[in-house]
């Protein structure tokens, strides 16, 4: 039989980790942020709850008549976190202080929608944060597909791959046109 520690570590193999959106009182994201990170700690969660981000933007605000660069939270009131969704990851993140619940939840203590893989990948990359590589035996001249977009089911040449973001090569109209996508956007032929 196994013990419960190896049941633990075969079901965190098993389970996927995704991005669920938690919604929070609005001004209290970095303390539900902090907490839940201690809370994941303490209570031997590391293997379940992962990391946690409160989308922000720098943008130029005037302060006492000086410019000065602040960081803004892009989804106020909101807060992501890369977990897998077990039944006692639910009730920890759940039950920190200032979550007042995760959205796409139906009540009735249903579990929560996580975000789509293209949505997670844009929020982070446009806060600079690192995002799961892609891997992929594409390399520049290879002809691909397009399987997702507004170019989906046309082919190209990539020309460059750089942190998942593809630069390719279609013709449209008779002329070469290049294209940036998302690795997960083209499909080898």
């Amino acid at each position: 039989m196994f013990a419960k520690k190896e049941i633990k570590e075969i079901m965190v193999e098993s389970a996927k980790k995704q991005w669920y959106v938690l919604h929070t009182y609005s001004g209290f994201e970095d303390k539900v942020r902090s907490d839940l990170l201690s809370r994941a700690q303490s209570l031997g969660m590391q293997d379940y709850i992962f990391r946690v981000v409160v989308p922000q933007e720098p943008k130029i605000e005037d302060v006492r008549g000086k410019k000065e660069e602040v960081n803004e939270k892009v989804f106020p009131g909101y807060v992501l976190v890369e977990m897998v969704m077990t039944d006692e990851a639910w009730f920890v993140v759940r039950n920190t202080p200032n979550v007042t619940g995760f959205v796409g939840s139906h009540g009735n203590r249903s579990k929560p929608t996580p975000l789509l893989e293209e949505e997670i990948r844009a929020i982070l990359l446009s806060m600079g944060q690192t995002v799961d590589v892609i891997d992929t035996n594409i390399k520049p001249g290879d002809v691909v597909r397009i399987i997702d977009g507004a170019f989906m089911g046309q082919e190209g040449r990539v020309i460059e791959i750089e942190n998942n973001k593809v630069k390719i090569m279609i013709n449209m109209f008779g002329s070469e046109t290049a294209a940036e996508l998302e690795l997960y956007q083209i499909a080898e032929l």
